[in-house]
């Protein structure tokens, strides 16, 4: 009894001190006055889509405090003092303003009882102008800025070994951790099993039997370095290399969001662009620079000015026009359909570029990083002079029209040839007027689309950014100026951006981003970036999440290493090759697959890469392979992406030409029509990126490797060319398939082995047993995994 009125008191004192909390907080609200900064977001919320940059309807402009006073073409739309008598509130009380029957065009809502009560207030009070507060947020700590990751990265000494055991300064760090373990490097690999993983990682196509024996019979110093060095400069390098890329981009043909998935018709530029930098080992802080703010890098609106350089540096922006998008869509273009779509590009940028999880600050500050939602949001107004939500372009309205001067050239001359026709058409007397009708839609489907760009640009000066109560769009507090995340940045360092060039109108805030991304000695850009070579070598990271650098991520498992490689990356100019070059020619990457039962018990989940790893081939690789085996890869770079078919059983395939297919990165990447191995073999749907694919191993994939219709075709034409290049004897033709799906000699126990399985097909039709053969080699590990 005594325990329950104890509890009832307590309960009854808890509610009080509620209630004058509450009491207390009404009245701090009520005695703090209504400013412009109350105001302005109802505006652009409500008003700017037709009173704001893109359109300004009689005359009005409702963006600042200032282009309100100035009214409209017919006078004054507010009076100070006086909100009954304003023309602005007189027309929201009415319904008037936004206009209902433009509300889902506009993709606007009306304005709510609530705003239109801020607003009445703000004009009753006398319009007052003031300065916004600043957000609440935590101080940055020196034990913030001393987490390891935001540190700058120092080039640690390398320990010295003796010749035999190291290549190169990796291996130095690699066996000295291994020798702590009592380990020390495996051997190294067999040329055969090299030729194969090396081909595989650099182009992710198998070398031919005659370029395994040449590797093999190469007796030069220098000969594994050579066949490295060719394959980097091969064509095909950044057809295989650009995918990785891609997926961190989001890369996607399509819209997605909406049910008919629009099709991007020249997202393939992006595509293509990625390939030749890849392909030309541009540095990678250009290939930043250009893919975050290359329209701040040149005029490009000097038409007589106008290169080549210019066109790549404007579709390279397409790295941040990839997310999903709804907004062609006036149902799904409204304000926080924008938001999300800002949110997704800022979340590409974050896990991609600087390793960090800057999009769980959107909401809130950040549970475990000193990541404020002031910094998110102060991140976002440096993107706003092209990404803001109240001066939105959907889509179709994202397009330049641009192109190569090939290109155009050809595209003015069909479309003079079009038009001549058509004239001639128009001008026949003595065609009726069904007959030129006709006659005019055969024309017209000979005129060629106008050569266009998928571009991001600054726009110039954008709408204030306010940092929004929990993520919610209704619900806007501070002003937020452009500034860096804080905990990588000294104290007090401002962020200052100016105009590109003299005249153009746009803010520079994304280059002055991008210059200090890559900067030398910041902390996040090369580490990142190293990480993922290393990651796409070894199969997992120095830092195994790879899009979390952050204090919830996990730690490198070779620290010194990864500052190593970080301080390499920026000493060779950002050149991603010889960063790769280094890498592969270290005894670490030649070591063999092997295990042994020593380095299992030491090492038994390979963290201190105790051996190389036995990795899957992706997808892309897997199918590339077969095409090129079965003698039906068609060798043909870039341009528009290669369409698909959808089966009656809803499966996904390319459509040939002339019975050949290109390369899967060349695939039509269309959200709702994933190809169907590829699906099977782990491509994701991008939402909105990939930053590491998984790794499944489902009897789905097994199935679609044994019973897909394609593939067995594939296979009866990878026996058509066995027979064509060794004809003779059903063991003989074996052998040479065996050597060109798995680059190396057969053994006589598993020719054997296949001749007593195949030799009752075999005595029927010999044809029949080397399709069922190399249908079963397609099937084979050792044909999906890489030693």
């Amino acid at each position: 009894m005594f325990a329950s009125q104890h509890r009832v008191e307590f309960i009854g004192r808890l509610l009080l001190l509620i209630f004058v909390l509450r009491t207390l907080g009404q009245a701090d609200s009520v005695a703090e006055p209504v400013n412009q900064h109350d105001v302005l977001p109802i505006l652009h919320l409500r008003c700017a889509a037709c009173h704001g940059r893109q359109e300004q309807k009689a005359d009005l402009d409702l963006r600042t405090v200032e282009s309100l006073l100035k009214g409209s073409k017919d006078g004054p739309v507010v009076k100070s003092g006086d909100p009954d008598g304003s023309l602005l509130v007189q027309k929201i009380t009415k319904g008037e303003m936004p206009p209902k029957r433009d509300l889902v065009k506009a993709s606007v809502k009306p304005v709510r009882e609530e705003e239109l009560e801020t607003i009445r207030d703000w004009i009753a009070a006398g319009m007052p102008v003031a300065e916004s507060g600043r957000p609440r947020e935590s101080l940055i700590s020196e034990q913030d800025r001393q987490f390891w990751s935001f540190q700058s990265p120092k080039r640690p000494e390398v320990l010295a070994l003796g010749q035999e055991a190291v290549a190169n300064p990796i291996d130095a760090f690699v066996s000295e951790r291994l020798a702590k373990s009592g380990l020390e490097l495996a051997g190294q690999a067999r040329k055969r099993e090299l030729a194969r993983r090396v081909y595989f990682d650099l182009i992710g196509l198998p070398p031919l039997p005659e370029e395994v024996d040449a590797f093999v019979a190469d007796k030069r110093p220098d000969a594994y370095e050579q066949l490295v060095d060719r394959l980097l400069a091969s064509p095909a390098y950044g057809e295989r290399w650009a995918r990785y890329w891609l997926d961190l981009a989001g890369y996607a043909d399509s819209e997605g969001i909406q049910h008919a998935d629009t099709l991007r018709p020249w997202a393939y530029r992006y595509r293509d662009y990625v390939i030749r930098a890849l392909n030309s080992d541009k540095p990678y802080d250009l290939f930043l620079l250009e893919q975050i703010a290359g329209d701040e890098l040149a005029n490009y609106e000097d038409a007589d000015g106008f290169t080549e350089e210019h066109l790549d540096r404007l579709v390279a922006t397409g790295f941040l026009r990839m997310v999903e998008d709804g907004t062609n869509a006036n149902i799904t273009n409204f304000v926080p359909d924008r938001q999300d779509h800002i949110d997704n590009e800022m979340r590409v940028l974050g896990s991609s570029v600087l390793g960090l999880t800057l999009h769980c600050a959107k909401c809130h500050s950040h549970k475990f990083d000193p990541v404020s939602q002031a910094d998110y949001f102060r991140l976002r107004a440096i993107f706003k002079g092209a990404f803001d939500e109240h001066d939105w372009l959907n889509p179709a309205k994202r397009l330049l029209p641009l192109g190569h001067p090939e290109e155009l050239k050809r595209w003015r001359e069909n479309k003079a040839a079009v038009n001549a026709e058509v004239a001639v058409i128009k001008a026949n007397k003595e065609l009726d007027e069904e007959a030129k009708k006709k006659a005019l839609e055969a024309v017209e489907k000979k005129r060629s689309e106008q050569p266009m760009v998928r571009a991001l640009w600054d726009r110039g000066q954008p709408s204030p950014t306010y940092l929004l109560n929990r993520g919610g769009y209704l619900e806007p507090r501070e002003l937020i100026e452009p500034a860096l995340p804080r905990a990588l940045v000294p104290p007090g360092e401002t962020f200052r951006a100016k105009p590109p060039w003299p005249g153009s109108g746009k803010t520079g805030r994304r280059l002055a981003f991008a210059s200090w991304l890559t900067k030398g000695d910041h902390p996040l850009t090369a580490r990142v970036m190293v990480n993922r070579l290393w990651k796409h070598h070894f199969g997992r990271g120095l830092v195994r999440t790879l899009g979390d650098f952050g204090k919830a991520g996990e730690r490198p498992s070779h620290p010194q290493l990864l500052d190593w490689l970080a301080t390499e990356f920026v000493g060779v100019e950002w050149s991603i090759k010889r960063m790769q070059r280094l890498i592969m020619t270290s005894r670490t990457y030649r070591q063999t697959s092997r295990v042994s039962v020593e380095r299992m018990e030491s090492d038994p989940q390979n963290k201190l890469w105790s051996r190389m790893p036995l990795l899957r081939l992706q997808g892309e690789a897997l199918r590339d392979s077969m095409l090129a085996l079965a003698g039906r890869l068609r060798w043909e770079q870039f341009g528009p992406a290669d369409p698909v078919d959808v089966s009656g059983q809803g499966l996904v395939m390319a459509k040939p030409k002339d019975g050949t297919w290109r390369r899967s990165v060349y695939l039509r990447q269309r959200r709702t029509e994933v190809p169907t191995l590829l699906a099977s073999f782990d491509l994701p749907v991008m939402s909105p990126n990939c930053i590491e694919r998984p790794e499944s191993n489902v009897v789905t994939q097994a199935l679609h490797l044994m019973n897909n219709e394609l593939l067995r075709r594939l296979a009866n034409a990878f026996a058509e060319r066995v027979s064509h290049e060794k004809p003779g004897v059903l063991s003989e033709k074996m052998r040479h398939a065996f050597r060109l799906a798995l680059g190396r000699e057969a053994s006589a126990k598993e020719i054997d082995l296949a001749k007593r399985k195949l030799g009752p097909l075999a005595k029927r039709d010999g044809n029949q047993a080397l399709q069922a053969f190399c249908h079963a080699l397609f099937n084979a590990a050792e044909f999906v995994y890489v030693d």
